[in-house]
């Protein structure tokens, strides 16, 4: 039996295949018989290039629908997938490449001649290019082969993908995904979430990434469910398109800029079935204003590169309600588990490191002996690096990343509670919490922290209300008043960069 994913994809969509499967935002149409015909193209042009199941292709490309056919002819051929973000420069791209040992790697055509003099000092065979526009060379190269291509037939174990962590804390560690781990998540995402004949997937998000290829993607696949494609998000197109669409997956950033337009209500929402949120924490403010102003409840769910998802609110009224502020509870078949610094269970309520287990756990990072045997405990549980704490209803709810974490005056503070109470004070739209060097304390807390539009804040009276809140040694020593924090492509908030920062205010 092949455990190929793509054998489960084709299995779902095989009596579908005059079916559109993307529609693009520039009236572009795909079916499903496309998807197959052309990944099996791309799958024959990896193999006569001499490419054996297991060789590495690495990608880093803007968003299109062919970036998505390569995915899955790789799939096909048995070749591991390297998704790149496409933000890396040339010193990141380097150490891929070395790490990796790429047979192939697919760039966009205005990077080409700047990476080829890389490729070829580093040994990597084959460039090639393809562009947001779908055209390039590796279209040119594949576009006359065979139609006809035998789907690799794969163990559980066979490597699917490398993801690149980034690398937050030291180099970039390289997650490897077996097509079982992808597999498992995208059969218990389709399940738990409800996918039925007739969803329409709003497709807007990035393609090198969990969330947008192995979350949304895998899930419409398996459904034969037709993707809406934007390239970037366009708030205008997506309101155009809400009215035949179902199901809509989002990191907090989009669902911010959508609730800045008018246009969002009730009406223009009433064909959707479900909005879903997650790469970054949601604010509780924007959770209820999107209850507010759409009828819809956000479900959150949370994952990470290493173990695609692994926790979800209820999709299901029965099954209890969606928590702001939560991530919800374990998926079905996957263990979570929270610590303490004694390296017992945490009581419940209490915070502790989050480790998890279960078939979407990834067996390890590649090249990366030392690593694996730090961050899997003895019993085969992975320490995903998150602090958080479980309810007796069994929700998850994250704290911060255990890096984050503040030791001021010998005294543990959380960066996510103290900026959940700076983030309910007046005129307050966002904050992020960090520590920073300090003489006497060993890390003084900084806040840094975004008004809402249109708000006057003055620091020292924040910094009062806070202080009137919570103990005194969580209470920010200095707090910045900003425009808008640094974010990462998927919205994430750039602590590493508001350190740097910062690094030096208590030095004086």
């Amino acid at each position: 039996m092949s455990h190929n994913l793509y054998t489960h994809f084709h299995n779902a969509f095989a009596n579908h295949l005059a079916e559109v499967a993307i529609e693009t935002d520039d009236a572009r149409r795909w079916t499903f018989g496309d998807l197959h015909a052309q990944s099996a193209q791309m799958a024959n042009w990896l193999q006569s290039l001499g490419l054996k199941p297991g060789d590495r292709v690495m990608v880093q490309v803007e968003k299109s629908v062919p970036a998505l056919i390569f995915y899955l002819a790789c799939l096909r051929a048995g070749v591991v997938y390297v998704p790149l973000n496409t933000a890396y420069q040339s010193a990141e791209l380097a150490y891929f490449m070395e790490n990796a040992e790429p047979s192939v790697f697919i760039a966009d055509p205005a990077k080409a001649e700047s990476l080829r003099e890389l490729a070829a000092r580093i040994g990597v065979p084959h460039l090639v290019t393809l562009g947001a526009d779908g055209q390039g060379s590796l279209v040119e190269a594949t576009q006359n082969l065979s139609t006809e291509q035998a789907t690799y037939a794969a163990s559980a174990t066979d490597l699917a993908a490398i993801l690149y962590t980034s690398g937050t804390t030291g180099r970039s560690k390289g997650a490897q995904l077996t097509h079982h781990n992808l597999a498992s998540n995208a059969l218990t995402l389709h399940k738990l979430w409800g996918w039925q004949p007739g969803d329409v997937l709003v497709h807007a998000l990035p393609i090198f990434h969990v969330h947008g290829l192995f979350v949304a993607c895998h899930c419409a696949l398996l459904n034969a469910s037709k993707m809406l494609w934007m390239g970037k998000f366009k708030p205008q197109q997506m309101l155009a398109w809400l009215p035949q669409a179902t199901v809509f997956m989002g990191v907090p950033t989009l669902y911010v800029r959508l609730l800045q337009e008018p246009g969002l209500t009730p009406e223009s929402c009433a064909h959707m079935r479900l909005f879903i949120s997650g790469s970054a924490p949601l604010l509780t403010e924007t959770f209820k204003e999107w209850q507010e102003r759409t009828g819809h409840t956000i479900l959150e769910r949370y994952g990470m590169s290493e173990t695609t998802m692994l926790t979800s609110n209820p999709y299901r009224a029965e099954d209890g309600p969606r928590l702001g502020g939560t991530v919800g509870r374990p998926l079905p078949g996957v263990e979570l588990r929270c610590m303490g610094e004694d390296s017992k269970p945490c009581a419940s309520g209490d915070i502790g490191g989050i480790e998890v287990r279960g078939p979407n756990v990834f067996p390890g990072y590649w090249r990366m002996p030392e690593a694996n045997a730090k961050e899997f405990t003895a019993d085969g549980w992975f320490k995903t690096g998150d602090v958080g704490r479980i309810n007796a209803d069994g929700y998850v709810t994250i704290v911060g990343r255990s890096k984050d974490l503040i030791i001021t005056g010998g005294y543990n503070v959380y960066p996510a509670e103290v900026e959940g109470y700076i983030n309910d004070l007046p005129g307050v739209d966002e904050s992020a919490v960090i520590g920073c060097p300090h003489p006497d304390f060993g890390e003084g807390v900084v806040a840094v922290v975004v008004p809402q539009v249109g708000a006057t804040l003055d620091a020292a009276a924040l910094t009062a209300a806070i202080k009137s809140q919570i103990a005194a040694f969580k209470v920010p020593k200095q707090l910045f008043i900003v425009d808008e924090l640094p974010r990462n492509v998927m919205g994430k908030v750039q602590k590493k960069a508001l350190r740097e920062t910062y690094a030096k205010v208590f030095s004086s």
